[in-house]
């Protein structure tokens, strides 16, 4: 004989149709609201960077004062941003083409139609990485120093100096101003219009490290690393070095992917069909800060931010160019690297040593 179902399993049976119904109607108007990514914005980035898991308290709470934190600024980056990955080496080698995402772009996100000029000068480097110390180091700490004009008179240098990597950019020069920058230099990254023109300006050792921007970099520094003359500028902004007093041993190529990973995922710049346009293209101190989240075990950061409230300001820490000469940049979203720069210091990921990214704000 046939069962009748009870009439109580029958209303439990509608009780959970109908709260399936509500729950996936309710997701559909507003999805946000039941969905993990609520705590998230656009870019992948915790909304509440004060939220960061407790073990990493625990982690690195108890090492001494002063003591490197191995793996720490890529903890506290993956804490507030999952999509983080740490595999991504400072400096092409002669295994750059396992990096896909850099062959699918042109300069200045990648490498596309440019291998047979980067093998060439791979060739001639035959070094990819900071030097049989330092890569070796278990714990490296690193800081950026900007070219800011906030770097003036705070006596810095010795501060600056006991890190264990010192990134300089483009032409700021070091000497006759030790006692805010410091005088170590472990590499300046630069491109063919930002790099020193003057010889007698370079620091006797440091790496010169290539930031492509456009094929036509490649070839400038193919010019240096074989000492070259250089017959044209043709195709440059502005004027350009000519010589590099640097053996090709001490000359790098910086990861393209930095300026990809900053520009399309960290900032959130337009994509422009993966090709230099207005406003995606990340300063070099934000590629910089990028590389050195993948390769640092700690990063601090010093002569960064621009404070428009004082337009009589010093712009760069060594002329006398004041904060009013800015002009809106075709190629820079200032106010966006801004808003990227801040999580970092609101969540500890970087230490500023100058407070010019936050002002007052942290």
């Amino acid at each position: 004989m046939r069962m009748k179902p009870s009439r109580n399993l029958l209303l439990g049976l509608c009780s959970i149709l109908a709260l399936g119904f509500l729950y996936y109607s309710s997701g559909r108007i507003n999805i946000r609201g039941w969905s993990h990514n609520s705590l998230y914005d656009k870019q992948g980035f915790l909304l509440k960077l004060d939220r960061q898991p407790l073990e990493l308290m625990y982690k690195y709470g108890n090492l001494s004062e002063g003591a490197c934190k191995p793996g720490f600024a890529a903890a506290k980056m993956t804490a507030i941003y999952p999509k983080f990955t740490k595999l991504a080496p400072m400096f092409l080698d002669p295994n750059y083409k396992r990096f896909s995402k850099i062959g699918d772009y042109s300069p200045p996100f990648g490498v596309k139609s440019q291998e047979k000029i980067v093998d060439i000068l791979l060739s001639a480097t035959q070094n990819y990485g900071l030097g049989e110390e330092l890569d070796s180091t278990y714990c490296k700490t690193c800081i950026i120093v900007g070219n800011g004009g906030i770097l003036a008179n705070k006596s810095l240098g010795s501060r600056i100096d006991e890190f264990d990597v010192v990134v300089r950019l483009n032409e700021a020069p070091v000497k006759g101003f030790e006692k805010d920058v410091g005088s170590k230099t472990t590499m300046r990254i630069t491109y063919p219009e930002g790099a020193i023109q003057k010889t007698e300006r370079y620091e006797t050792q440091s790496l010169f490290v290539l930031s492509a921007f456009k094929a036509l970099d490649f070839k400038w520094l193919r010019h240096m690393v074989f000492n070259q003359r250089l017959r044209s500028t043709d195709g440059f902004w502005k004027s350009v070095a000519r010589y590099v007093p640097r053996e090709p041993s001490d000359m790098r190529i910086l990861n393209p992917y930095f300026i990809q990973e900053a520009s399309f995922k960290l900032i959130g710049l337009p994509h422009n069909n993966g090709q230099m346009g207005r406003g995606n293209i990340p300063t070099l101190g934000t590629v910089a800060i990028t590389m050195a989240l993948h390769n640092c075990d700690e990063v601090a950061v010093a002569g960064f931010g621009y404070n428009m409230s004082t337009p009589y300001a010093p712009l760069h820490y060594y002329e006398k160019i004041r904060m009013s000469a800015i002009k809106e940049s075709w190629t820079h979203n200032i106010s966006k690297e801004k808003e990227f720069l801040l999580k970092l210091v609101k969540a500890g990921v970087i230490q500023d040593r100058t407070n010019g990214i936050c002002g007052a704000g942290c």
